[in-house]
């Protein structure tokens, strides 16, 4: 009988989820994947409950630890069994700061600023309730940061480096989100976009993601 990977990735069809089955895939790492959904109670059992009080996903699990959170998932899995070939962990301290501008960055302005507020008030208005006001000020408000980091990649094939990182794992993921949003992307974005997606663990990660769900 074969052995089950130590590895588990809990979740399916969000960008949250994407992210970390995206970074197993560069890393080429053998790991069970568990579909389960964000609101269709398989957060809410008690298996997974004691695995992640937060009851929400992604989550990962390596032997005996256990971690939420996509960009620390992410961050975990390339700082642990990245090798360099594929997806790089900043060499210095300097470029490890400049990785962490970037992420933080495009999480807090386009994820959790802008992205997910249209989420929660217009596809998820019967849970959170309308909101066409704050809806169309998230749009104006990710464009305009969309913009900017459209001008930072007008010369450059990656966010930070000259290599896939995790930046570009939060950033793409983003962009995939924003594209299913209906923004028009500056030519830098689509050409930095068309690049990632020629990536095979990115075109095999994205049908793994959301094969489950169509969600955002």
């Amino acid at each position: 009988m074969k052995e089950l990977p130590t590895i588990q990735l809990w979740g399916a069809g969000t960008t949250r989820t994407f992210r970390p089955v995206w970074t197993a895939e560069e890393l080429g790492l053998d790991y069970q994947h568990i579909p389960i959904g964000p609101r269709t109670g398989e957060t809410q059992t008690e298996e997974y409950i004691r695995l992640n009080p937060k009851q929400k996903v992604p989550c990962l699990v390596d032997g005996d630890l256990v971690y939420s959170e996509s960009v620390a998932i992410c961050r975990y899995l390339i700082a642990r069994y990245g090798d360099g070939s594929t997806i790089t962990a900043p060499e210095s301290l300097e470029m490890c700061a400049r990785e962490d501008e970037w992420v933080c960055y495009v999480y807090g302005e386009l994820d959790e600023t802008s992205l997910y507020v249209m989420r929660r008030h217009d596809a998820l208005s019967q849970i959170f309730g309308e909101a066409p006001q704050a809806v169309a000020s998230a749009r104006t408000y990710a464009a305009k940061h969309l913009a900017l980091i459209a001008a930072h990649l007008k010369n450059r094939n990656f966010v930070v480096g000259d290599r896939l990182g995790l930046a570009d794992i939060i950033l793409m993921s983003c962009l995939d989100w924003a594209a299913r949003y209906g923004f028009d992307l500056q030519d830098s974005l689509l050409k930095y976009k068309d690049s990632i997606e020629q990536r095979e663990a990115y075109r095999k990660a994205y049908a793994i993601n959301y094969s489950k769900s169509a969600g955002g």
